[in-house]
């Protein structure tokens, strides 16, 4: 029995390739999908959100008593210095008969007297507290240079410091201030006592701080109310920023945290630390009609004056606070992920078919997610799966 032809052969190869072609042309198409490899990259997990610079230790200059000012000739940005006359007061003098004014002037007398046994024990406070943060500086630096310590520690000491000397600075200006103001009260009670109705008690309203003058509330002169403000002054080198932020992310706040703070106007974030976290929380209403739990973090800035001197007070920035930040992660688009019984998984592309992976996922940071297992570096994932993406289906990838 002979074999079969060399045209039999070519016949059955034929039949087999055309079957072959028949089948291949009822298979399902390639399913197009997008991938993105897992990587090796640094990551930062932050939250963010719209803050505010404000002047540390702003003083509002106001009269103790009922007087008539002369006119302000000062402007908002103009330069003052501790002591310099601000406000020029006439209070007028009250009659010997006036039991009232007399009473009046007394209490405020006694006040202002409390006012300033006060200041002055807060400055004895700060001055201990200054003295405290400048030794754990010194400790901290030498600690730090000796690798003992981080970075942040270092930084978080510098603020410190930094803060205790400017509070040390407010409360001794307070002592002048309460000074001035018992030296003001007393010669309304000496006029009131004298009972001289012709003239008028002359008085001074003096700066408490080296600094600028931030803004004029009364310009022109005539009489102003006790209480009532007429000018404030403040160091704007001594600027701050006040955060607002959800309490579920106030409590990840701590101080000493890293603060980067963007959309200032600069080409390069800046550098701050977080001073305070207030203790108090507010209930505010959302733009969208939703209650919320908002809390005050105060932040110090530790980049140099020089690279953000054009800030004053009242100036709009975003507030990034750096929760948790590593140099090398493994980590992939958050788009990847996908919720199954088992927990987190994602599909990869091997050999143009998708298969699930379960993966554990670690810290998040905006579009990318730490991967602690379940993928090797360089593993093609698909971004943003579909429905018709399935166990073992075949992908075309289009890497992103």
């Amino acid at each position: 029995m002979t074999g079969p032809t060399r045209r039999q052969i070519l016949l059955i190869i034929a039949a087999v390739l055309t079957a072959a072609l028949v089948i291949y042309s009822f298979l399902p198409a390639p399913v197009p999908v997008r991938t993105a490899r897992a990587e090796y990259a640094p990551l930062r997990e932050t939250v963010e959100e719209e803050g505010e610079t404000r002047v540390d230790q702003q003083y509002v200059i106001s009269s103790p008593v009922a007087a008539f000012i002369r006119r302000i000739e000062l402007d908002a940005g103009d330069p003052v210095r501790r002591g310099q006359p601000l406000v020029q007061l006439e209070a007028p003098r009250a009659s010997i008969l006036d039991v009232r004014a007399r009473d009046e002037a007394s209490a405020r007398v006694a006040a202002a007297e409390a006012s300033l046994e006060q200041a002055r024990e807060q400055a004895r406070s700060a001055q201990a507290s200054a003295e405290l943060a400048d030794a754990d500086l010194k400790r901290i630096q030498a600690l730090f240079e000796s690798g003992a310590v981080a970075r942040r520690d270092l930084d978080q000491a510098r603020s410190d410091a930094s803060q205790a000397d400017a509070n040390l600075e407010a409360a001794r200006a307070r002592v002048e201030t309460a000074r001035a103001e018992l030296a003001a009260t007393r010669a309304t009670l000496k006029s009131a006592a004298k009972g001289d109705a012709g003239q008028p008690v002359q008085q001074v309203l003096l700066s408490p701080v080296t600094g600028w003058v931030l803004a004029v509330h009364r310009r022109s002169e005539g009489l102003v109310n006790p209480g009532e403000p007429i000018l404030e002054v403040g160091d704007i080198r001594r600027l701050q920023v006040w955060t607002d932020v959800l309490s579920q992310d106030a409590v990840r706040i701590r101080p000493g945290t890293r603060v980067l703070i963007d959309g200032w106007g600069g080409d390069v974030p800046l550098e701050a630390v977080v001073s305070r976290v207030e203790p108090l929380g507010v209930t505010e209403v959302s733009a969208l009609g939703v209650e919320e739990q908002r809390v005050q973090i105060v932040a110090d800035f530790v980049s140099p004056h020089d690279m953000w001197s054009g800030l004053g007070s009242g100036y709009r920035v975003l507030s990034r606070f750096v929760i948790w930040e590593a140099e090398r992660v493994l980590q992939i688009s958050t788009g990847a992920l996908f919720r199954t019984q088992d927990g987190w998984s994602v599909f990869t592309v091997e050999q143009g078919r998708a298969h699930r992976k379960p993966v554990a996922v670690g810290r998040r940071a905006g579009l990318a997610a730490q991967v602690l297992s379940g993928l090797s570096e360089g593993e093609a994932v698909i971004v943003h799966p579909d429905a018709a993406v399935e166990e073992g289906v075949r992908v075309e990838a289009r890497p992103e």
